[in-house]
């Protein structure tokens, strides 16, 4: 799906991000296809007994982890009133009860403003402070955040709120910052959330919602339309495809740890796969390719010496002098 990012399993590094539908990213190569006796037909070779075998393709491991495509991610403390929030704003139906992290996988909504511009919702699970270090498995649900156009920060302003707002607020964009600084350069509303059940005392300046009863929910989807409209604006910047055309290089012989001298050339190698090693008639064939192709040069440069051992790809041979 859109938003997948596929790691090498082994060293972990990004190999692909597919954003768009209908990205394609080759993830192992198929072995070419071996020639048949026909193909090695010449003045020399009137009816050649050998063939090329199939090439093994390549394989490899991969972890595929998905990032949510969203417009608007949800932030904030659990239990802070997000999964109640995108219920009442979409039509998405998360698990909601009165405890702290109910929400352990992320849920989308889309939300369909009357004669106004939809856009996609994300609740992400409840963040606490030591997120972005894994604490709480920030890592597992920050990752979700790195797609959003917008951000929507919630503080709860509830009497049992584990802080006041302004520290909730602080915690948060602390952990955004320290999970990946540019996500504070996204836009994004700070709302004090559970309104119905605030203090009335409490000192707190910014906007409030109630997603209980309502209040404040139209002005806020207002509002987050006006945002997602202008960040579609700002280019994402056009993905580029990167062809290598690799020059051909002279052969390489260089020493393996075992003393053997192995041939480093991807051509070479090949040829030498391809090949039935058990076929006198391919062995010939071989051996003259490779000395056209500049082996035996490249041998004599190595310095290697009668009796010595070569490897070919899979061919391994006593290196004898013509």
């Amino acid at each position: 799906p859109e938003g997948t990012t596929v790691h090498d399993l082994h060293g972990g590094e990004v190999l692909a991000d597919l954003l768009q539908h209908g990205d394609r990213w080759l993830s192992a190569e198929a072995g070419r296809g071996g020639r048949g006796n026909a193909k090695f037909l010449s003045n020399r070779r009137r009816a050649p007994t050998f063939a090329e075998q199939g090439e093994e393709g390549e394989e490899r491991w991969l972890r595929l982890e998905l990032r949510l495509m969203a417009d608007v991610a949800l932030v904030g403390y659990p239990n802070v009133g997000k999964s109640t929030l995108i219920s009442r704003i979409s039509a998405a139906r998360p698990k909601i009860a009165d405890y702290p992290f109910t929400t352990l996988e992320p849920n989308l909504g889309v939300v369909r403003p009357e004669g106004k511009t939809e856009f996609v919702v994300a609740d992400i699970p409840g963040l606490i402070e030591g997120a972005s270090e894994g604490k709480g498995l920030g890592h597992r649900f920050l990752r979700h955040i790195e797609r959003a156009r917008v951000l929507l920060v919630l503080v709860d302003l509830s009497p049992t709120a584990p802080e006041t707002p302004e520290r909730q607020l602080e915690v948060l964009l602390g952990e955004l910052a320290a999970y990946q600084s540019n996500l504070l350069l996204r836009p994004r509303l700070v709302m004090g959330s559970r309104a119905d059940v605030a203090d009335p005392a409490l000192n707190f300046d910014g906007e409030r919602l109630s997603a209980v009863t309502g209040e404040g929910l139209v002005p806020l989807v207002n509002d987050l339309v006006d945002l997602v409209v202008g960040a579609r604006q700002i280019p994402t910047g056009e993905s580029t495809v990167v062809v290598h055309r690799p020059e051909a290089e002279d052969v390489r012989v260089e020493r393996g740890d075992d003393g053997a001298w192995e041939v480093l050339d991807r051509r070479v190698a090949r040829m030498a796969n391809l090949n039935d090693l058990t076929n006198p008639e391919a062995l010939d064939y071989l051996h003259d390719r490779m000395k056209r192709m500049g082996v035996d040069r490249a041998l004599t440069r190595a310095g290697v010496r009668e009796g010595e051992t070569v490897r070919v790809g899979r061919l391994e041979f006593t290196y004898e002098e013509d």
